[in-house]
């Protein structure tokens, strides 16, 4: 079945698939999406804390920040893995991202400890910088010291205790950390259709203090750029686990469901169905190893191609998969439900395969 294949030679991806899959087999990806969705919550924190015990909340953070400082195979087999799971805690929101906006700051006194309590799992960061559609939120840091405007598609906002906030001040982009109970900051939460609950976080004339400032203008703006790339490979290697997985419980269920008197995977119409879905995954899963280890010259073009590819893949294979599995794939007690509501949730997380393959372009032509 299709797999995200890289050179492997200390056995370093393998440990991290069945460390995966140590962790799946305890915490069972899809009753706990079920659990978090029936109790209206954002985060699950059995399972948060089981993967900061397991490492992967500072896998590619670097070693002076207290992470493992490992790189991107290491970050898309995990991520391909949590997909494969359906393990739907927000990785890519609230470790990946955040953590990578860390990462590319010069170090203070401030950015240590709040990379430790990441690791630990013990500090929950979203970050507040995107608008309803997805773009740059327009949120002001004021002359006077105070954050005003709103933020949207905001994980884990409930279970934070903290925000990272990326907002203009007169000298360009700033990043700002507030305490989840800032004075002037307020949730707004909704259900996602993956289960969790995501938020809109509005922010009247929030005080900040200059300790609060992590960082300003070209550093910053470098930073956000590598975290929307690194998170985009994440995102990437979990939808291509979503699809094959997909497939791979839609080939044993038409291997095993029987119509006039033959498994119905024996019939020529749905060979063929499966055969496209094959196809799809294989193509996502080729897309993400190149985009992990091409050179860095062209990995920002490699990564937009990877994500619109995954993207697509995962929910072609899983809508195709409902299809396959008949009126039970439709009901809530069937899993491959939630591989398709999981795979549209990805896939409109830092932009969509259109908008991708849009950006690709616009790169190609100013190359």
């Amino acid at each position: 079945m299709p797999l995200i294949l890289l050179d492997d030679p200390d056995s370093t991806l393998s440990m991290l698939r069945d460390s995966v899959a140590g962790l799946a087999a305890r915490a069972d990806g899809p009753a706990t999406m079920r659990r978090r969705r029936a109790e209206g919550a954002d985060l699950d924190a059995g399972v948060w804390s089981a993967m900061a015990e397991a490492g992967f909340l500072g896998l590619t953070l670097p070693e002076d920040l207290g992470g493992m400082g490992l790189g991107s195979a290491e970050l898309v087999v995990l991520a391909e893995a949590l997909g494969r799971a359906l393990l739907t805690e927000a990785y890519t929101p609230l470790a990946v991202f955040p953590g990578a906006l860390l990462a590319g700051l010069t170090r203070s006194a401030a950015i240590l400890p709040m990379a430790e309590g990441l690791i630990a799992g013990a500090q929950i960061l979203p970050v507040l910088w995107q608008d309803a559609r997805g773009c740059r939120a327009p949120l002001s840091l004021t002359a006077d010291a105070t954050l005003t405007g709103e933020a949207h598609l905001v994980s884990g906002a409930s279970a934070a205790t903290g925000f990272l906030v990326l907002a203009q001040d007169a000298d360009g982009l700033a990043l700002v950390h507030l305490d989840a109970g800032a004075e002037g900051l307020r949730l707004h939460q909704r259900p996602g259709v993956d289960g969790a609950t995501l938020a809109r976080v509005t922010l009247h004339a929030v005080p900040v203090t200059a300790s609060q400032v992590l960082g300003r203008g070209e550093a910053v703006e470098a930073a956000l750029t590598a975290a929307i790339e690194i998170s985009r490979l994440a995102l990437a290697a979990e939808l291509a686990g979503l699809a094959s997985r997909a497939l791979e419980i839609t080939v044993e269920y038409t291997s095993n469901r029987v119509q006039f008197g033959k498994t119905i995977a024996s019939f020529q119409a749905i060979q063929h169905r499966l055969v496209d879905m094959w196809a799809e995954a294989e193509f996502a899963c080729a897309a993400v190893a190149h985009a992990a280890t091409t050179t860095a010259e062209d990995r920002a073009q490699a990564v937009l191609a990877a994500k619109a590819r995954a993207g697509d893949a995962a929910t072609a294979i899983t809508r195709k998969a409902i299809q396959l599995h008949g009126a039970m794939g439709f009901t809530d007690q069937c899993d491959i439900g939630l591989y398709l509501k999981r795979a549209i949730s990805l896939n409109a997380t830092l932009g969509q395969p259109e908008a991708l393959r849009l950006a690709f372009l616009d790169a190609d032509l100013a190359a």
